[in-house]
């Protein structure tokens, strides 16, 4: 996993183990991870808003 960068912004991605998402604060969008594979293709990520994005973090 510390290998993996953003495919947006080659930003620095974090794990949201309880939501088993790969997060990147710079662009505020979340790539899921399907069975243990992320899914890094930028039209896979999903938008978030500020107050999502704090949730998230809050839940890590």
């Amino acid at each position: 996993m510390d290998i993996l960068v953003c495919p947006m912004c080659n930003g620095k991605l974090e794990f949201i183990k309880k939501e088993n998402v790969l997060l990147c604060r710079f662009d505020r969008t979340v790539f899921p991870i399907d069975d243990e594979i992320p899914v890094m293709l930028p039209e896979e990520g999903k938008s978030i808003g500020s107050e999502e994005m704090e949730e998230l973090c809050k839940n890590r």
